[in-house]
This record gives C-alpha cells, structure tokens and sequence, in this order.
C-alpha cells in the first residue's frame, strides 16, 4: 500500500534506503479520504469563517491537534494556515485515537485529520465539522462546506493506493490494475468506503502515477515551508 504518509515522508525524512517514486511501480489507486477540520461543540465558532475570523483575533492562542508531527493532518493543517494567513499553535499527538479522547473531552479546541477518524462522533453530534478539505463536498457530510469555499483553491486528502517493486512485469501491473479496478467497482466496496467517508478512485497506473507525484511535489513545498522535522 502507497499512501499520502509516503509522499510525506519523502522529504520529511532526509535520508531514507529508497526513493518513492523511483523505486516503487503505480499499480491502483484505491480510496480518498477528506481531511475534515473539527471542533468541540462547546467552541464559538459555527462555520469556517468564524473559525478564522476567531483565529486571526486571537493570534497564537488557538491550539489545534494533528494525529502527530508529519502525519497527513499535520501537513494538512499547516497548509490551510498558511493560504488563510492564520497563527495557530500545532499540537501534536501520537495517533488520531489520543487526539479525538482529549478533543471530545474539551481539552481541545480544534482537530485536523482523516474524516474517518471524527465522521462517527460528528454524526453523532458530540463533535462539529467546520469544513471538508477535498474540492467538492464529501457524501458522507453533504451538509459541510468545503475550505475552498472560503479559502480559494485549498484542497488536501487522504490517500492510498497499491504498488509493487521497481522492475514489476507490465503484465502483471495491468492484471492487478484491472481486478483492482473490478473490486472498485462492486457496489458493496463501495458502499463500505463510503461509510467511512472515503470515495474509490479507480485509474490506470499511470493515474495512480500522476497523483503520487503531485502529491509528492506538493506536500514537500509544505514541509520544507512549515520547517517541519522527523521526530
């Protein structure tokens, strides 16, 4: 499996024993995922724009958490900071799990991560979503706005897909890509990512190709512009 965290990690770490792009060989992409931005219920703001409205007012006293230092959210969350010119405190935890216990609990304010990790709670209404991350609204939250909506041309997910080893026979990546694709297909998959806020994206190879190195390129501009480090 090929995710987001290996276009990540390609720059966060300065020395790995691979190269993402080089070594590894697109098979399938399989699923997107939202970022969704989430705060307590107890929180003032309502919508995104009274969100940065409050954050700008109070610059650096609004904490918000990520699953961990370079993970998805945390790049995520670095990024809207920057395009909507936000000064905000990043509080890092060791996995979505920790965050979410201290975010319903009130003991935090804000929380940036996969929608798969809050879409529950936030149904549930013990959590509200401000915004999706992703350029259209998410089935599973059709009632949230999007970021873009407020911040032109921001747009960040989840992602993962399947690879093999550099040097794969070619007809062993288009057997895998079209039963890949076939399974992508099944109403029930579907459904199921669906369910957890995720969307299929079913692709050629070379799709799936495009998309890691978009996403490569993109999110080590944001590393490098965050001054983010491997912990």
């Amino acid at each position: 499996m090929s995710s987001a965290a290996n276009a990540i990690n390609a720059t966060l770490y300065e020395r790995l024993n691979f190269n993402f792009i080089r070594d590894l060989t697109p098979i399938a992409g399989i699923m997107r995922v939202p970022h969704v931005i989430v705060v307590h219920p107890s929180f003032s703001a309502k919508t995104l724009p009274e969100f940065i409205a409050y954050a700008k007012a109070n610059p650096g006293k609004l904490a918000w958490a990520s699953p961990g230092v370079g993970t998805a959210g945390h790049v995520c969350g670095e990024l809207f900071k920057r395009m909507a010119g936000l000064n905000m405190v990043h509080v890092p935890y060791r996995g979505g799990g920790a965050a979410m216990a201290d975010l319903l609990s009130g003991q935090l304010q804000a929380y940036v991560g996969a929608m798969t990790s809050s879409l529950e709670y936030v149904k549930a209404g013990s959590l509200r979503a401000l915004a999706v991350t992703t350029a259209t609204r998410s089935e599973a939250l059709p009632e949230i706005s999007t970021v873009s909506d407020f911040v032109p041309g921001f747009e960040t997910s989840d992602w993962g897909g399947v690879s093999g080893p550099k040097g794969t026979p070619a007809e062993i990546i288009d057997r895998l890509n079209k039963e890949i694709n076939a399974g992508l297909a099944d109403p029930k998959i579907k459904a199921r990512f669906a369910d957890l806020g995720a969307t299929v994206i079913p692709g050629s190879p070379a799709d799936f190709g495009k998309l890691i190195a978009e996403e490569t390129e993109k999110w080590a501009k944001v590393v490098r512009f965050a001054g983010i480090k491997a912990e």
